[in-house]
């Protein structure tokens, strides 16, 4: 189950030609994808891609009409060695996942794939995750394009220049018999907009002529001697053939040549950010109107060095706008020009940051030091953006600095009842009885536990790499057991062979915990082999425990609610204790909270529009019992428990409070019990169109209850008087 379904906003995939399209970038590059002639697409879900395969998967119906196979690859790598299909065949092929950690997976196939060449079109459409919303280290695909000569696009953020850059995609792969890759940035794949559509268009040859009439080449595999061959056909046939195609067809676009000495090269995606940041200068409007030469690599690799000495050699200074680093453009536009014995100064990274997101704040700055230095008399001085102006400069200015306690730190944290933070819970009580343990983390919602309250985590490698972290960890001699952690997604991805299997290989002694929450929850909730919801078009309910046995794990234990935090203390105090040799597993499953909300709200709230009756539970504190201690709080971290004024005037610290986020999951009270904290917590219902004998349990408990307040009421009367 999808974090969001698309199964509306599919059906505009059946647009014509000459219909407007309007909707979200992922859509249209679906609606390119169709309209190019695509014979099959894989991938493997990740942000900010995720919802391209949310739209794949909901637009079955349409592509199945179109002849179109669909497949969610197992990993990226997966996803890259299904264009072998492309190898020998006329058919367009794509694939999608997550850079760069995606392309890292997918490395060995693409070289493999990018070596041997093509003769269908095969598109790598990645999302670029790249910048200040990026969850992985800061890479970018550049290096990959280059390193195994893969031609990267970069296309403006707008749709029909996205929408048209899929379709030219497949064009230059099949000129220059090239793989290409498809750079998407975040904003790119969730912008809105509109284009004017083509008819879809099916394969015209097919995927079953394929299997009915083989062909092969042995020329085409990578094996010496042809793998020689190919690095030179790479240089003397597929790089002028992919050159020539630019130029011809001239992907890079050239705006207003000739009106000032001076100019601008960027890479395509950052258009709409250099487009700002002049905007903020004066110096253009929201549309993109400037007297500045602009020169758009929408193809950033190959550079095409004649655009660049034709664009350079008529002005004294270019600033190359280039996002991240090491500064690949930079370098190469600089051996252009020297080779091409131009003069012009070429300025970037010396201007603009040399590393991290460039946001129009962070260009509008390397603007301007460009145009006081090239063109001061453009630049009003007085009506500056207040982002650039000095401290105190009124009346439009900023301070640059904000003292750091008076910005408080958010750190991401896990959601309001997710079933992963009592495992968390449950691990640090055991370790006040084990001692602290070597844990090795993993890629997933899980790695949360490394950030307050639980700090627990030391590395984490990549996806489904938390037991494979910790395989150097083991000493026979020590009654120290390592403790890793993966994901159920992570574990289908990698880490039964990578993880479990190289520790039944190798006799490791340590702990694994996989995290099951019925989803590949971290890339937005879709199912796996082991989900337990039903699934029309996929294979599910593989339990995960059937696999680690079946690898050679004999000591395995499996927890169906991770909520019970008592169970889940004792089992791995005995896990981490026990004198049996080998792995240990532990599977600890409970529903995603997110997925399970999503799934059960629209179903309560049905009943009671219906009138049926609903219960809903909810957890409170009881705030004259409550002590202010916060234990609490600090086992648990749950984002509905916080604290609020301390009713009893002689006490001064405040008491634990649940916010109507709560979501009834339990696992504050399970917490302070399984740590014998204190009585305070109580479990309540909610109850929706009420049954008569839920009125009159009521009504008894009301009169009851009164009577027993008004005893202690005249107690306490009496005390005073």
């Amino acid at each position: 189950m999808a974090e969001r379904s698309f199964a509306a906003e599919v059906e505009k995939l059946r647009a014509g030609a000459g219909e407007e399209f309007l909707g979200e970038g992922i859509l249209a590059v679906t609606k390119a994808l169709l309209q190019s002639g695509v014979a099959y697409v894989g991938g493997y879900q990740g942000a900010p891609i995720s919802h391209l395969m949310d739209v794949l998967g909901d637009a079955k119906e349409i592509l199945d009409e179109l002849g179109v196979h669909f497949e969610n690859s197992a990993s990226e790598a997966t996803a890259a060695a299904s264009l072998a299909a492309s190898v020998h065949y006329p058919l367009r092929g794509a694939i999608t996942f997550k850079s760069t950690v995606g392309t890292n997976v997918a490395s060995d196939a693409l070289a493999n794939l990018s070596s041997g060449g093509v003769t269908g079109g095969a598109l790598i459409i990645v999302g670029e995750d790249y910048g200040e919303g990026s969850s992985i280290m800061q890479e970018r695909s550049h290096a990959f394009a280059m390193k195994s000569q893969i031609w990267l696009m970069d296309p403006r953020p707008n749709l029909t220049a996205i929408v048209d850059s899929v379709e030219q995609g497949f064009q230059l792969s099949e000129a220059s018999n090239t793989p290409v890759m498809l750079q998407l940035r975040l904003r790119s794949c969730h912008l809105h907009g509109r284009f004017t559509a083509k008819d879809n268009v099916r394969s015209p040859f097919t995927l079953k002529e394929a299997l009915e009439h083989p062909r092969r080449a042995t020329d085409r595999i990578v094996l010496p001697p042809a793998s020689f061959l190919h690095e030179q056909e790479k240089i003397t046939k597929r790089w002028p053939a992919a050159v020539k195609f630019i130029k011809e067809n001239k992907l890079n676009e050239v705006i207003n040549d000739g009106a000032q000495d001076f100019g601008i090269i960027m890479q395509g995606g950052l258009y709409n950010t250099v487009i700002r940041a002049l905007q903020l200068l004066g110096l253009s409007d929201v549309y993109g109107n400037t007297d500045i030469p602009l020169y758009i690599l929408n193809v950033t690799y190959p550079i095409v060095d004649d655009e660049v000495i034709e664009f350079a050699k008529s002005k004294k200074s270019v600033l190359l706008v280039e996002e991240g680093q090491p500064d690949y453009i930079e370098q190469n536009i600089h051996a252009v020009l020297r080779r091409g014995d131009v003069a012009t100064k070429l300025h970037g990274k010396d201007m603009l940051p040399p590393a991290g997101e460039y946001t129009p704040a962070a260009v509008v700055k390397g603007l301007l030091e460009f145009m006081r230095r090239y063109a001061p008399s453009m630049v009003d001085e007085a009506k500056l953006p207040a982002l650039i102006r000095p401290d105190g400069d009124k009346p439009n200015s900023l301070t640059t600095t904000i003292p750091a306690e008076v910005v408080h730190g958010r750190p991401p944290s896990f959601c309001t009842g997710c079933p992963e933070r009592p495992i968390f819970t449950a691990l640090k009580l055991a370790e006040r009885e084990t001692g602290s343990h070597h844990i090795s983390a993993d890629i997933g919602c899980h790695l949360f536990s490394i950030l307050p309250p639980f700090n627990i985590g030391a590395t984490t490698m990549g996806y489904g790499l938390g037991t494979a972290g910790a395989s150097a960890l083991h000493d026979p001699t020590s009654e120290k057991k390592s403790i890793s952690f993966m994901g159920d997604g992570g574990f289908w991805h990698n880490g039964l062979t990578s993880g479990i299997g190289n520790a039944v290989f190798n006799e490791s002694d340590g702990l694994t915990v996989i995290v099951d929450n019925a989803y590949s929850a971290a890339t937005g909730g879709q199912d796996i082999l082991s989900s337990t919801a039903e699934n029309k078009i996929r294979s599910t309910k593989h339990p995960i425990e059937h696999a680690v046995r079946g690898i050679g794990v004999k000591w395995v234990k499996a927890v169906h609610n991770t909520y019970k935090v008592s169970e889940m203390r004792e089992i791995m105090k005995t896990a981490l204790t026990t004198k049996e040799k080998g792995p240990k597993v532990i599977i600890a499953t409970s529903e995603c909270t997110l997925n399970k909300q999503r799934r059960i709200k629209p179903e309560m709230n049905k009943r009671i529009k219906e009138g049926k009756r609903v219960v809903r539970e909810r957890f409170g504190i009881d705030p004259d019992t409550c002590t202010g201690d916060h234990s609490c709080i600090r086992i648990s971290g749950c984002p509905s428990l916080t604290i609020a004024p301390n009713p009893d005037p002689m006490r001064k610290d405040p008491i634990a409070q649940v916010l109507n986020t709560c979501v009834g999951c339990g696992l504050c009270g399970e917490a302070a019990h399984a740590a014998v904290l204190c009585p305070s917590f109580y479990r309540t219902e909610i109850i929706n169109n009420p049954s008569p004998w839920d009125k009159a349990k009521f009504t008894a408990r009301k009169v009851i209850i009164g009577r027993l307040q008004n005893k202690i009421e005249s107690r306490l009367e009496g005390i005073y008087a």
